[in-house]
């Protein structure tokens, strides 16, 4: 785990560290702090289907996907092949879960900073990373991921997070780490996914929250430190926190960003 999930499970409610008996994560991601708290019961979700594949593909074949993983190769001959899969629809529909788990996890370990970005069409469109070494087949974690999964109550999902927040039951903590408002113009990311997070898709999630907040669920979100983002969540303690991003191109803009913690408790 890095420095800032590390700096987040700081804010966490002490009795949610100590014992969690359900976690919700709608924008799980890399599932950083899924891993690392391994609640009994969690729900995640994510909007990216590819993801969640990927995740389902660990718990019920994760020795299927181990050998799929292996063999790939650290070339951008093979690289540039594989992430051209999906432009062929047709070819694509007749890959097993296994091979498009094993694709995405394969392109993630060789791209260019790790970074999953998608075109308007939705096809992977982050260039070659031309890394020396890179972990393409890491075993034991994904083996010690597949025997989480399969111990504990997880229930994964891909739809959009305001039904998995309206299904939450009380007593569960949630944890949003959602798209980040842009800082300026040329910094917003909206890759991630086809259509982006915009302002609109923000202002929305707040209100989620609120509706969170009036049926007594605890809930943490992080985002940009932007006035959007303050003006937003005023009504919420608010911590400005320091966190580095290494995603920007240019090497000398990448470093400490101001980013905030939202909690509706103390």
């Amino acid at each position: 785990m890095g420095r800032w999930e590390e700096t987040i499970i700081g804010y966490f409610p002490p009795t949610v560290t100590k014992k969690i008996t359900t976690y919700c994560e709608p924008f799980v991601g890399g599932g950083a702090l899924l891993f690392h708290l391994q609640p009994n019961t969690a729900y995640i979700n994510d909007i990216n289907p590819e993801l969640i594949r990927v995740y389902t593909v660990i718990k019920e074949n994760v020795d299927e996907l181990i050998e799929e993983l292996e063999k790939f190769e650290n070339t951008a001959e093979q690289f540039y092949a594989v992430r051209d899969w999906d432009r062929n629809k047709d070819y694509y529909l007749t890959l097993t879960d296994v091979q498009k788990a094993a694709r995405v996890l394969y392109l993630n370990k060789t791209c260019f900073n790790g970074l999953y970005r998608v075109n308007n069409a939705g096809e992977f469109n982050s260039p070659f990373g031309n890394y020396r070494n890179p972990n393409i087949v890491n075993a034991p974690v994904l083996r010690a991921v597949s025997a989480y999964f399969n111990s504990a109550d997880i229930r994964m999902t891909t739809m959009d997070y305001a039904e998995v927040l309206k299904n939450v039951p009380r007593g569960a903590f949630v944890y949003l780490d959602l798209p980040y408002d842009p800082v300026s113009e040329t910094a917003s990311f909206t890759g991630y996914s086809r259509g982006g997070f915009s302002r609109e898709d923000q202002i929305r999630l707040r209100e989620c929250c609120d509706d969170l907040n009036a049926r007594g669920i605890k809930f943490m979100l992080s985002n940009s430190a932007t006035e959007f983002i303050l003006e937003k969540y005023a009504a919420y303690n608010i911590t400005i926190v320091k966190a580095k991003r290494a995603v920007n191109s240019v090497a000398s803009k990448r470093g400490d960003v101001d980013e905030v913690v939202v909690r509706n408790y103390k």
